[in-house]
């Protein structure tokens, strides 16, 4: 829980702007359901938004130049800041240690556990399809999905601890590929 408020705090404070003015067109909360959806991201995997504006942390496959999938670190996360003008950028050492930094192990050919630095509790898996694609998996609602999108709610609190009302996971249910949406708290 601890790690988890961390990543709330950094999520509001480490440079990504704010509900008093960074925000695109002044929009003082940042809305789930109207928040941009990264484009032009050649491999992406999943994305992370949260109050109080736009900025989206997207996890994209890392490749080597070979296109060979980087075994030691198969996910690249990057800022997208949409309150910039959209323009891509890298996470700093504290953003990707504390807070949207995933932990990896191997746990086969083409097989990943994935981790979030900040919240542990929260399962993902790297792993092939049927068709050679890679795609994270989840459970939400009970039933394993391909993860598309996080979403943290936060309204309120303090510096140091916001106050997280919710973290939602939308994705594909991997049976039938019906989209499917579950929220935790965590």
């Amino acid at each position: 829980m601890r790690k988890f408020i961390y990543l709330a705090l950094l999520l509001l404070y480490t440079g990504i702007g704010s509900a008093s003015g960074n925000s695109p067109a002044g929009i003082a909360e940042a809305k789930a359901d109207t928040l941009p959806v990264p484009k032009g991201v050649k491999e992406l995997l999943f994305y992370v938004q949260r109050d109080p504006n736009a900025n989206t942390v997207v996890y994209e496959l890392n490749r080597s130049a070979q296109g060979a999938l980087n075994e030691t670190e198969p996910i690249h996360p990057f800022w997208i800041r949409y309150a910039d003008g959209g323009e891509r950028r890298e996470l700093n050492y504290v953003q990707r240690k504390f807070a949207y930094g995933v932990n990896t192990k191997k746990l086969g050919k083409d097989n990943y556990e994935l981790k979030f630095v900040s919240y542990g509790k929260l399962a993902l898996y790297l792993r092939k399809d049927t068709e050679g694609r890679y795609n994270v998996y989840t459970t939400i609602n009970k039933k394993e999905a391909i993860l598309d999108r996080v979403f943290v709610r936060i309204e309120g609190g303090t510096f140091w601890v916001p106050n997280v009302l919710y973290v939602e996971l939308s994705g594909y249910d991997a049976a039938t590929g019906k989209a499917v949406t579950g929220r935790f708290k965590p």
